[in-house]
């Protein structure tokens, strides 16, 4: 893009969506409360009135009108092993209607389990005894972790029906075994899945045949590699009028957290960890799997702070057109809320930050933010903020009239 002579031209070679001109600010209000170090906030694909509240604890809990029910949707308390970065970690439920329900958890030896439920007759409430447990390449009907930390654990459905699968490298520091790069491991991964099977099926799952490695040459389900501790991801709703990307929050080591950003059905990328950390080298003495190394399309040092919590992109109306677009997401350490503007290449797909602004201040005018375990959105794609440390689930809210502010333009002057 180009500007002479006082005239913005307006090029096709790139599309800027949520940039940082004309912002306005943004409100929080305080939506359900009472919750026990909360991880997740789910809408429930079936019923606009619903929302699950998932806690490390192993409680998933059940928000109807914005009223939290006094019954568990359900309790894997008894199933896990909680504290640290272990717990239940993560849920996701299809939109099929089929009453399946998915849940990321640790186990009480400390191993990752990806199980499935079903509704009861209520359909508030789960069926314990429906739990069937998911059984990967190999046999196990769990993902074995080599230490207590980086379990990753979110599950989020794709646009493409399929199961995505966060992993982490398996712990300690700098991923000692090198896990992120191994083509043999699940850790360090992110994975695809196919869970519409009949429950009859031994697995639980089949490989999506255009996964990178269904063919062999590494675990079928792998679908991207390279990540030190994706804790939550999310897709840009392509149903909203979003690109169909998948966007990972990647939590960094000893100086950088970083945004990824995927386009729709690219597969088979190397995000670098333990290689890189961000965009910077980092333990370079054993080589990556496979080049080239994608960077992330965003950073920041530990001086801002220390921990990143993935969020979405917003394609939602309250919070005003200017928002539309823009990638919310937060530090957890730190409890800094920030949105971030994409510029969107047409051809490729491929995104690069168009700034950042953050929104802490004008958020924790309204209510205390505290420490952000995750972002969530509702059946209108409107966005609410999961504060772990204050046990409460926070929606965003714009201006009443927020003014207007160009999307799809990008000035540069030249």
């Amino acid at each position: 893009m180009i500007r002479r002579l006082g005239i913005v031209l307006l090029l096709l070679s790139s599309l800027t969506v949520g940039g940082a001109a004309r912002v306005s600010s943004l409100h929080a209000r305080v939506f359900a409360a009472g919750f026990s170090s909360p991880v997740l906030f789910l809408q429930d694909p079936t019923n606009r009135a619903v929302q699950f509240v998932v806690e490390q604890g192993g409680r998933i809990r059940v928000v109807r009108d914005g009223a939290v029910l006094p019954a568990d949707f359900l309790d894997l308390r008894s199933a896990i092993a909680s504290g640290g970065e272990r717990g239940l970690l993560g849920m996701a439920i299809p939109a099929d209607g089929s009453g399946r329900v998915f849940v990321n958890f640790t186990n009480t030896a400390g191993n990752t389990v990806v199980a499935r439920f079903r509704r009861s007759a209520d359909p508030l409430v789960a069926d314990p005894a429906s739990r069937f447990d998911l059984r990967w390449s190999g046999g196990g009907a769990f993902i074995a972790q080599p230490y207590s930390n980086h379990n990753g654990g979110n599950l989020v459905f794709g646009p493409d029906g399929f199961l995505y699968v966060g992993m982490g490298d398996g712990g300690a520091g700098d991923d000692p075994e090198h896990r992120a790069q191994d083509l043999s491991e699940l850790l360090g991964k992110m994975l695809r899945i196919d869970v519409s099977v009949p429950d009859s099926d031994p697995a639980g799952f089949r490989i999506p045949s255009d996964n990178p490695y269904a063919a062999g040459g590494g675990r079928p389900e792998l679908w991207s590699v390279g990540l030190r501790n994706p804790w939550r991801f999310s897709f840009d709703d392509p149903s909203r009028g979003g690109t169909g990307a998948l966007v990972i929050g990647d939590v960094g080591q000893n100086q950088y957290e970083e945004v990824d950003y995927e386009p729709r059905g690219r597969s088979g990328r190397n995000y670098g960890w333990r290689n890189r950390e961000g965009a910077h080298d980092n333990v370079t003495s054993r080589p990556p799997a496979f080049l080239p190394l994608v960077d992330p399309i965003h950073e920041y040092d530990h001086s801002t702070g220390q921990s990143i919590t993935g969020g979405y992109v917003y394609r939602g109306r309250a919070l005003g057109t200017e928002f539309v677009g823009r990638y919310f997401f937060a530090d957890y350490v730190q409890g800094r809320v920030w949105s971030l503007g994409l510029t969107i290449d047409p051809q490729t797909g491929e995104a690069r930050s168009a700034g950042a602004i953050e929104h802490t201040s004008e958020l924790s005018a309204d209510t205390a933010i505290g420490n952000v375990s995750a972002f969530g959105l509702d059946a209108d794609g409107e966005l609410y903020v999961v504060s772990y440390s204050r046990g409460v689930v926070i929606r965003l809210l714009g201006q009443t009239t927020a003014p207007a502010a160009p999307t799809g333009l990008r000035i540069i002057q030249n």
